[in-house]
């Protein structure tokens, strides 16, 4: 199993998972045109993609997806509550429930109930069925849960959240309302929040640690890679970008 990005941030992101002939989208907040660019990266097209996978309604990770979906008759898999936020009624769709695991080609796919201001948004682990790795994606989180902590123990891989420095989201220029949107219990995960739940679950079979939907005005790079190496045991963090996402890494 392998993951990349076509671009992680408050601009739009998009992340792919693949295992040998299976490959997922997580989410699109980017314009077809856009989001077609970035895949030739990897050397791919829109055909290529099995399904889409919509954690919520915020356009940074919705935008994209209808018209992606509708154009290259890729099949869409969310909530209820998420297509009714952000798709059009007669819009068809796979029903995402958070617990419940679906399997879609070689990959099983374990929905995640995260605390986040959308409708019914829902965070992944990603498991491949031939050999048991498993790999997760965490974003667009307000705050750790015991479920979550359950939930995201004993990955293979995990590509996590680390939105904003809380120094730098206070003296920063969002507004009050916003900064207490992303700092709120239904906002983003915080440094020190996802440094938090690194100390508490179980990492003993983590090869793969992914930082991504860093704050350009309220985060630096700099500053998570930092916080990150403090922790022992862990593996050299990657980091991921709004204009570049990353390349693919194996799991």
């Amino acid at each position: 199993m392998r993951i990349a990005s076509l671009g992680s941030g408050s601009r739009g992101n998009a992340t792919l998972v693949q295992h040998l002939d299976t490959t997922l989208l997580v989410d699109n907040g980017f314009s077809l045109r856009q989001f077609t660019q970035r895949l030739l990266r990897l050397e791919m097209e829109p055909c290529h993609i099995d399904a889409v996978l919509l954690t919520h309604e915020h356009g940074d990770h919705s935008g994209g997806v209808q018209r992606l979906c509708a154009n290259h008759g890729i099949p869409l898999w969310t909530a209820v509550g998420t297509a009714r936020a952000s798709l059009p009624p007669d819009f068809e769709f796979h029903r995402l429930v958070a617990g419940q695991s679906v399997t879609i080609g070689g990959i099983e796919v374990l929905p995640v109930t995260v605390p986040h201001d959308a409708s019914e948004p829902l965070q992944f682990i990603f498991h491949q069925l031939d050999n048991g790795r498993r790999l997760g994606l965490l974003t667009d989180t307000g705050h750790i849960t015991s479920h979550i902590v359950a939930a995201f123990s004993r990955l293979d891989g995990l590509l996590l959240e680390f939105n904003y420095d809380p120094a730098m989201l206070e003296q920063g220029p969002y507004p009050e309302m916003l900064k207490q949107r992303v700092g709120g219990n239904h906002g983003h995960l915080s440094n020190l929040q996802s440094l938090d739940l690194l100390r508490q679950i179980d990492t003993e079979k983590l090869v793969c640690l992914i930082a991504a939907h860093i704050s350009e005005k309220n985060n630096t790079p700099d500053i998570v890679d930092k916080l990150i190496r403090q922790l022992q045991d862990l593996p050299t963090p990657v980091l991921a970008n709004q204009n570049a996402g990353f390349d693919w890494i194996s799991i």
